[in-house]
């Protein structure tokens, strides 16, 4: 299995939709526990990295994902 290279800002699709319908979420903390945003109705979550990996289907860079915009 291949670890997954997670930064600040990243969003990452998961494969199974959040109950508010979207798949995908903002990558708010990096750790053995990460910290992950709803992209659809704001709520956050703590999941362990393992399980993220694991869930993750696909990953947008935070530069792809903001269009090459720093969020500074």
């Amino acid at each position: 299995m291949n670890i997954i290279k997670f930064q600040i800002g990243d969003i990452v699709e998961l494969k199974k939709p959040h109950p508010c319908g979207t798949k995908r979420f903002k990558v708010m903390r990096v750790g053995s526990e990460m910290r992950i945003i709803c992209e659809g109705c704001g709520r956050d979550m703590v999941m362990d990295r393992l399980k993220l990996e694991k869930a993750t289907k696909k990953l947008f860079p935070a530069t792809e994902a903001t269009g090459g915009q720093n969020e500074r």
